[in-house]
């Protein structure tokens, strides 16, 4: 499978405290990366730097694919604004036949057929998150990061959103920050918890003789109580 995303020994420090510690991480095409952690850890700032909105204390980022969506935790989008839903999606474009054929087919894609018209406020968060997730999709990117996708959803919106990614996961590599860790752990293929340093989990099940006991989170608490991953 092909690498999407290479980094080695990553460090970076908001002036004189490392925020990030060492981090390794290799994904592939069609990884379904969740990234989980306490506040503070370093999530957010991982996701900047991949991005290329932060640079390396020390360390290197190799960014394999050149189209690369983003669905920041802040939209920054006022909903009260008088702003239609297909007018987000192609926010920046100018406005023609071909933009509005595309737009329509990608709210189809994320289930908000017939919502072309809609005023932003005129709808629930979770539509409103598919109308973000719609916008990062419009300029057909191979990797797409979330960053907190589902913080302020309820628990049948974040499951519907997590269903969505998981289909638009077969052509798109994805990387979620969650605290939603008994939702993220049955899509998820693979699961990061960065607290500063970064603890790999490739499996949902996994052998807590052999973890290094310097490292227990919640993936380990959920395996210990025999919480079932289907």
């Amino acid at each position: 499978m092909k690498k999407v995303l290479d980094i080695k020994n990553l460090y970076f420090a908001y002036k004189n405290e490392y925020v990030l510690k060492n981090i390794n991480l290799e994904v592939y095409q069609r990884d379904f990366l969740a990234i989980i952690g306490p506040n503070g850890g370093g999530k957010s700032t991982l996701l900047k730097l991949i991005l290329g909105l932060l640079k390396p204390t020390k360390g290197k980022i190799e960014l394999f694919e050149k189209k690369v969506g983003y669905v920041p935790q802040n939209t920054d989008i006022n909903i009260n604004f008088p702003i239609k839903t297909w007018e987000v999606v192609s926010l920046g474009f100018k406005p023609n036949k071909k933009l509005k054929i595309k737009v329509e087919k990608l709210l189809k894609e994320v289930g908000l057929e017939g919502y072309f018209d809609k005023k932003l406020d005129e709808l629930s968060g979770g539509q409103r998150q598919r109308v973000f997730i719609a916008r990062a999709l419009f300029l057909e990117p191979k990797l797409l990061l979330l960053d907190e996708p589902t913080s302020s959803l309820d628990p049948s919106s974040t499951k519907n959103i997590y269903e969505l990614l998981k289909e638009l996961n077969k052509n798109i590599t994805i990387i979620v920050i969650s605290h939603n860790i008994f939702v993220t752990v049955k899509y998820a293929s693979k699961i990061a918890y960065i607290n500063k340093t970064i603890y790999m989990h490739n499996s949902p099940k996994f052998d807590l003789k052999n973890k290094d006991k310097e490292h227990f989170c919640e993936i380990e608490l959920m395996d210990l109580l025999g919480e079932s991953f289907e």
